[in-house]
């Protein structure tokens, strides 16, 4: 796929949609797993929320690629799932504290952004530029909100 100016065809668009669809069950799959692994009951509900935002964020995906004529991929990436895996290795050793679980999340946070980055570069019809965008901001304020509590975790280490 070329970035450019030009229109892209409906089977184009649904491939860069379908490509934020699994970056969006990562982040829920991600902050789900998050949620199961702190103590914490403020961290419990901020990762729970952030699970049910990055669901919304599917379902519209999946409307939007159903709207161009495709079929929604199924689950999120590999990728997704080794990071995850990675949250409960570190949960089981005993690594997961807020801190360790904040960083994770910003991690999930960075490539969720770059996806959306990458997304925004292309000429997206004007009714899937809108909800991307409004989505790549959503990701931003997760990203923001994480790395600020991020930093209030480390500040009392």
């Amino acid at each position: 796929m070329a970035v450019d100016t030009e229109v892209l065809a409906a089977g184009e668009v649904v491939d860069i949609l379908n490509d934020l669809l699994e970056n969006a069950r990562d982040g829920e799959y991600g902050f789900r797993t998050c949620a199961e692994e702190v103590k914490s009951p403020e961290m419990k509900r901020l990762f729970s929320d952030r699970a049910s935002s990055c669901a919304q964020a599917a379902s519209e995906l999946s409307q939007l690629i159903q709207a161009q004529g495709g079929k929604p991929a199924q689950g999120g990436t590999t990728t997704g799932a080794m990071h995850r895996g990675w949250v409960h290795v570190k949960g089981m050793v005993g690594a997961n504290s807020d801190l360790s679980m904040l960083e994770e999340c910003e991690r999930g946070e960075d490539a969720a952004m770059a996806r959306y980055r990458k997304a925004l570069k292309y000429n997206l019809p004007a009714d899937v530029r809108g909800v991307v965008e409004r989505q790549a901001a959503g990701a931003q304020r997760n990203h923001d909100q994480v790395k600020m509590l991020r930093d209030q975790a480390r500040a009392r280490s």
